[in-house]
Parts: structure tokens; C-alpha cells; sequence
């Protein structure tokens, strides 16, 4: 860097890239968070559902088959959520990390030598 001028733009890129990045990472935070309730709130429905059902059963052979039905459903969406919830982590990890990435290659590139 050869001018004080040019420190400062540097320096307040850095600072836009920095808030961008926080931007990001906190939508991304709230649409995960709203994903996770939404889950939950899916999963209490169902076992209600089946609770009021457990209510009305005439053996025990249909409760056990409400309650195997029930514990199976939870296990598959449970299994189903974690991989798209990593999934989506993941890319939103990556997704507020790409402004920063980009200033770090532009302080690279200012410090290299040209050839």
C-alpha cells in the first residue's frame, strides 16, 4: 500500500466485508432456526396424534403397533433433518465466509509480487 488514502478504502472494505458476512450468517441463523421449530413442532403434532389414538385402543397389540409406528417416524425424520440441516450449514458457513475469503485473496494480491 503506498498512500494513507489507499490504507483506508483497504480498511474499509475490510469492514463492509466483515458486515456483509454478519448479515449473512444471521439470516442464515434465523431460516435454521425457523427450519428447526417447524421440525419440532411437526414431530409434537405427530405424537399428540398418536397419543389421542393410544387413547382409544382396544389391545395392547395396536398400541405397541401405534407406538412402533410412531418411534420409527421420529427416527427416519430425525435421520432426514440432521442431513438436511448439515447440509444447509454447511452452505450457509461457506456462504458468509465468501465475503471475507474474497478480501483475504485482494490482501494477498496486494502484497504479492507482480511478475
Amino acid at each position: 500500500m503506498t498512500t494513507a488514502e489507499q490504507f483506508v478504502s483497504f480498511g474499509q472494505a475490510n469492514l463492509e466485508a466483515m458486515m456483509k458476512s454478519s448479515q449473512i450468517w444471521t439470516a442464515g441463523v434465523q431460516e435454521l432456526s425457523a427450519k428447526m421449530a417447524a421440525s419440532a413442532q411437526a414431530s409434537l403434532d405427530e405424537t399428540l396424534s398418536t397419543m389421542r389414538a393410544m387413547s382409544g385402543v382396544k389391545s395392547l397389540r395396536d398400541a405397541v403397533e401405534l407406538q412402533t409406528g410412531l418411534a420409527r417416524s421420529a427416527m427416519e425424520k430425525t435421520v432426514s433433518e440432521t442431513g438436511r440441516l448439515a447440509e444447509t450449514s454447511i452452505k450457509l458457513a461457506e456462504h458468509a465466509a465468501a465475503p471475507i475469503a474474497a478480501r483475504l485473496t485482494a490482501a494477498v494480491d496486494m502484497v504479492s509480487p507482480r511478475a
